[in-house]
C-alpha cells in the first residue's frame, strides 16, 4: 500500500468525519484584522502567526485576519478561512470549487496601471474568456524555446561564475545576490521572448533592477523585509504604492520586449487572438513576476541548503559527474536522482510563494484529516503552504530537511502531496486549471543549476545571500 494513502488528500469529504464549525473568528471591525496584522508582520511573524493559531484552536482550519488591512485598505477584506494541512489545503486546487478570480496575493490586487490597465491572466479564473488563450499562449513559449533552454541556460551561468569569480579574487566574501538577478533576467529575457539584453546596454546594466523596483511595489504591502520596527509597519504596509514610481522602468521594459521580442508577440497576436499589449504585458509578467521573482527567492533558498554541507555535496558531485553524460540537457538531468530530491525538498521546506488563496465559487463541505466543515460561497481560503508542507501524516520528520526524502518509490509518491506551483508536481498544467505552466521547467531548470555548479565546482561555501569560496577541481 503506498504512503500517504490517497485518502488522506481527496478533496471529497469522507461521511464518516465529523462536523465541526469552523474555529476562530475576525474580531472587532477594525480592531481584530489590525491586531492579526501586527502579530503577522511585527509579533510573531507569518510562520508563528499561523503556528499558535493551529495550537490555540487545537485546529488546521480556522478564521483569521491576513495583511493588508486598516487604515488605507478600505476595499480589501483580510478575513480568510486557514487551511494548513495537506487535505484542506488540497481544496485550493478544485476548480468546480474555489475561484481564482484577482487572488494572486489574496483580496488585495495591486492597481492595474502595474501591467498596462490589463488584468493580467494571473489574476483571472478559468472561467475567463482571455484565460485559456494566454495560457496556451504562454505553453507554446515554453515548449518553442525548449530546444534553446539548455544552451542558454550554461551560457549565462558561466558568465554569472566567472563575474563572481572575478569579486571573489579581491574579496573572502562576495554578495551574489545582483549577479544571480542579472543571470536570471538575461536567461529568461532571451528563452522567453527572444530578447537579447545584451544588445541593449541599459537593459544590460539595469533591467534586473527595474524587474525589482516593479515587484516591489506591487507586494510591500503583503511581505516584511525586516527593517526596524515600528517603521516597516508605518511605512511598508499601511497604503498600496503608486505605480508612478516606477511607470519609467515598466515602459522601459515593455518598450525592450516589444523591439526585441516581435517574433513571439506576432506568434501571440496571429497564433493566440491576442492583441499586442496583451501579448506583451502578460510575457513580462511571467517573465518578471513568476520567473524572474520565483526563481530569485528559491536559487538562493537552494544554495543555502547545500552551502555549508561537506558530505552532501560530495554526493551531489558524484551524481553530476557520473550521471547525464559529457553533456548537460533536460533528459540527462533526470538521471540525477538524488540532485532532483534535493530540488523538490528546497520547494517543501521554502516554497518561493509562502501563501496561496481561492475564492469559494458555492458552499461546499472541507475536510481536513481530522474534520469537515461548512464553507460559504464567496469566502475567501487562504493556505501557507510551508506548514501545508510540514504536515506530519504525509512527511516523516518533517521539520527537518531530507536532501533524499523524494527518492526511491516511496519519494516518487510522496511528489503527489508536493505543493508549490498551485496544484501537485505530479499534475499537469493545463488551459483549464491554474497550474504553473512552467512547473516541470522550473525543477528541471533547477536541477541543472545544481549539476552546472558542481561539475564546475568541488565544493562550495554559502549562505542565502553570499559566497565565501568557489573550489574548482585541481588537475595535475
Amino acid at each position: 500500500m503506498p504512503w500517504p494513502p490517497a485518502s488522506l488528500v481527496t478533496a471529497a469529504t469522507p461521511t464518516e468525519l465529523p462536523i465541526r464549525q469552523i474555529p476562530g473568528s475576525y474580531g472587532l471591525p477594525l480592531v481584530g484584522p489590525m491586531w492579526d496584522r501586527l502579530d503577522y508582520f511585527w509579533f510573531q511573524k507569518p510562520e508563528k502567526f499561523f503556528r499558535k493559531r493551529m495550537e490555540k484552536y487545537k485546529s488546521s482550519v480556522f478564521r483569521t485576519n491576513v495583511p493588508p488591512s486598516f487604515p488605507f485598505f478600505g476595499n480589501v477584506n483580510p478575513n480568510v478561512i486557514a487551511v494548513l494541512d495537506v487535505k484542506s489545503f488540497s481544496h485550493l486546487f478544485d476548480t468546480d470549487l474555489v475561484d481564482k478570480k484577482d487572488v494572486l496575493v489574496g483580496d488585495f490586487v495591486p492597481s492595474v496601471a502595474f501591467t498596462g490597465n490589463i488584468r493580467v491572466a494571473v489574476y483571472q479564473d478559468i472561467t475567463d474568456p482571455q484565460h485559456s488563450k494566454i495560457k496556451e499562449y504562454i505553453m507554446d513559449i515554453l515548449k518553442r524555446s525548449s530546444g534553446i533552454w539548455v544552451s542558454e541556460l550554461v551560457r549565462n551561468l558561466d558568465i554569472m561564475w566567472e563575474k563572481i569569480e572575478a569579486s571573489m579574487s579581491k574579496s573572502s566574501s562576495v554578495s551574489y545576490l545582483f549577479t544571480l538577478q542579472q543571470f536570471l533576467f538575461s536567461f529568461f529575457s532571451k528563452v522567453l521572448a527572444g530578447a537579447d539584453p545584451s544588445s541593449d546596454p541599459k537593459m544590460e546594466e539595469s533591467g534586473y533592477a527595474m524587474i525589482d523596483r516593479w515587484l516591489a511595489l506591487q507586494l510591500l504591502p503583503t511581505v516584511s523585509i525586516g527593517i526596524l520596527q515600528p517603521l516597516e509597519e508605518i511605512l511598508l504596509h499601511s497604503f498600496a504604492y503608486p505605480f508612478f514610481l516606477v511607470s519609467e522602468d515598466y515602459k522601459n521594459l515593455y518598450n525592450f520586449i516589444k523591439q526585441q521580442g516581435k517574433e513571439t508577440i506576432n506568434r501571440g497576436e496571429i497564433g493566440f487572438g491576442l492583441s499586442e499589449e496583451e501579448a506583451i504585458h502578460n510575457l513580462l509578467f511571467v517573465l518578471g513576476f513568476n520567473a524572474f521573482g520565483g526563481f530569485s527567492i528559491f536559487l538562493p533558498s537552494l544554495i543555502e541548503a547545500i552551502g555549508s554541507n561537506g558530505a552532501l555535496q560530495e554526493q551531489l558531485k558524484k551524481e553530476a559527474r557520473e550521471k547525464g553524460g559529457t553533456r548537460l540537457s533536460l533528459e540527462s538531468v533526470k538521471e540525477m536522482e538524488l540532485i532532483q530530491s534535493m530540488v523538490y525538498e528546497t520547494l517543501r521546506m521554502n516554497p518561493p510563494v509562502p501563501l496561496q488563496y481561492g475564492r469559494a465559487r458555492k458552499d461546499f463541505r472541507l475536510s481536513s484529516h481530522e474534520c469537515a466543515f461548512e464553507v460559504k460561497k464567496g469566502e475567501l481560503l487562504c493556505g501557507f503552504q510551508k506548514l501545508v508542507m510540514r504536515d506530519s501524516l504525509i512527511f516523516d520528520d518533517p521539520e527537518q530537511f531530507k536532501p533524499d526524502r523524494f527518492t526511491n518509490e516511496k519519494g516518487a509518491h510522496l511528489l503527489n502531496y508536493l505543493f508549490w506551483s498551485n496544484g501537485p508536481q505530479t499534475g499537469t498544467p493545463t488551459v483549464s486549471n491554474k497550474q504553473c505552466a512552467g512547473k516541470d521547467l522550473v525543477t528541471l531548470t533547477a536541477a541543472l543549476f545544481l549539476a552546472h555548479l558542481f561539475r564546475r565546482y568541488d565544493s562550495i561555501n554559502a549562505d542565502a545571500s553570499s559566497f565565501t569560496s568557489l573550489q574548482k577541481p585541481t588537475f595535475t
